[in-house]
């Protein structure tokens, strides 16, 4: 998921991007290279390969770096679709600062009640003053 903000109107969109595994396994596909021989080529199991192809589970920044490598993208156009990097900024914030999780936590809870969508949330937050 990532914001836009247009620098002319300050429109805010949300715009979801490709899971990860979804990303990985159209590239490998683009590329005409089966699971079990991208899996030998970066030294994975196609089993795990297959799971992060599935969003079970990620790779570490190594496999990570090696799928790109093989799937003839960069890095950072793989972590793009990798939703652990804000997961891992906001638990850090919370960590930090105990104010921030409670904010989340109350994020969570209009969330869940319906009280609050992203694109509300996001439009509070850039909503300009004056």
């Amino acid at each position: 998921m990532y914001l836009t903000v247009s620098a002319r109107t300050g429109n805010v969109s949300l715009q979801m991007s490709q899971p990860l595994g979804e990303k990985i396994k159209e590239l490998r596909l683009k590329l005409d290279i089966s699971l079990r021989e991208l899996a030998r080529r970066i030294k994975i199991s196609a089993p795990f390969l297959s799971d992060i192809e599935l969003g079970r589970r990620f790779p570490s920044a190594d496999v990570l770096h090696a799928l790109a490598k093989a799937l003839e993208v960069s890095p950072e156009e793989l972590a793009e679709n990798d939703p652990r990097s804000p997961l891992s900024d906001l638990k850090r914030l919370a960590q930090e600062n105990p104010s921030w999780a409670v904010a989340f936590r109350k994020v969570a809870e209009q969330s869940k009640d319906g009280k609050l969508t992203p694109e509300e949330m996001i439009r509070r937050l850039t909503k300009r003053k004056g």
